[in-house]
C-alpha cells in the first residue's frame, strides 16, 4: 500500500507526535513497539492509552517485538541499573549501540511483510543527547542500505529531525489542538528512570535525567508562547 505507514511507537512524547503526524498524512497507519528490557519499560504500558486517544479509522494494528537480546549485549544506563553519566568519549552512558539501526531494520522487515510503504520514526538531531544513530546522515544511509538489501523502495520519515522539543509540542498542537497536547503531556513517557509518581507541568518523570531535562525545557519554551 503506497499510502500506508508503520510508526516506531515507544510510548514517548516524540513517537506519539510522530503517530499523530502519520495519521494526518497516510490513509493506513500501523504501530510498532520494541521490548529490549529497557530500564524505562513503563513507556510500553503508555502506548495503548495514546493509541486510544488518537483512535481513527486510519489507525491499524499494533505490533510488539521482543528484542531482549539487545539488552543482553548492552552495558548502558538504559538497560542496567546504573547512574546516568557521560562516558569518556563524551556520549552519555544512556546510548545503546546499534539500537536505532536494529529498530529500523526490524521495522523495514515488518513493513515489507505487511506491504507498508512508509516508516516513520522520531529520531532528532536538534534536541538530543549526541547519539550518532539519531543523525540525519545515519537515517539516509540506512534507508539506502535497507532498500538495496531488500530490493524495496521504502521511505524513512523523521518529521522531528530538525525540531527542538518546544517545536515538537507546537507540532502536536498544530496536528490535534490542545487535546492532543494534553494527551501527550499526561499519557506519554520519556523519563529514562521510568518514574511516573509525580505529574510535572510537562508530564510524568523523575525531573532530573537528561530526557526529563529536555522535555521540561521544551515545555517551558512552548508554554511561553501561550502567556
Amino acid at each position: 500500500m503506497t499510502d500506508s505507514a508503520l510508526v516506531l511507537f515507544s510510548g514517548g512524547q516524540d513517537s506519539a507526535t510522530c503517530l499523530a503526524w502519520a495519521l494526518d498524512r497516510f490513509n493506513h497507519v500501523e504501530t510498532l513497539g520494541f521490548d529490549y528490557r529497557q530500564r524505562h519499560a513503563i513507556e510500553l504500558t503508555c502506548r495503548e492509552k495514546l493509541r486510544q486517544g488518537m483512535a481513527s479509522p486510519r489507525l491499524g494494528p499494533d505490533h510488539m517485538l521482543d528484542l531482549g537480546v539487545l539488552g543482553q549485549v548492552s552495558e548502558t544506563a538504559l538497560t542496567r541499573e546504573a547512574e546516568i553519566a557521560l562516558r569518556e568519549d563524551g556520549l552519555p552512558n544512556t546510548f545503546v549501540p546499534g539500537r536505532n539501526l536494529i529498530f529500523l531494520t526490524f521495522a523495514a522487515a515488518l513493513a515489507y511483510r505487511r506491504g507498508l510503504k512508509h516508516i516513520v520514526a522520531g529520531m532528532c538531531e536538534t534536541d538530543y543527547s549526541g547519539y550518532p544513530d539519531c543523525r540525519d546522515d545515519t537515517i539516509k544511509s540506512l534507508q539506502a542500505t535497507i532498500n538495496l538489501g531488500m530490493n524495496t523502495r521504502l521511505v524513512l520519515h523523521t518529521p522531528l529531525m530538525w525540531l527542538d522539543k518546544a517545536a515538537t509540542w507546537r507540532l502536536a498542537e498544530q496536528l490535534g489542538g490542545p487535546a492532543l497536547v494534553e494527551l501527550i503531556r499526561v499519557e506519554s513517557h520519556s523519563c529514562y528512570k521510568g518514574e511516573r509518581g509525580t505529574l510535572h507541568p510537562w508530564g510524568f518523570g523523575c525531573g532530573a535525567c537528561p530526557a526529563c531535562d529536555l522535555r521540561a525545557a521544551g515545555w517551558r519554551a512552548y508554554s511561553g508562547d501561550h502567556v
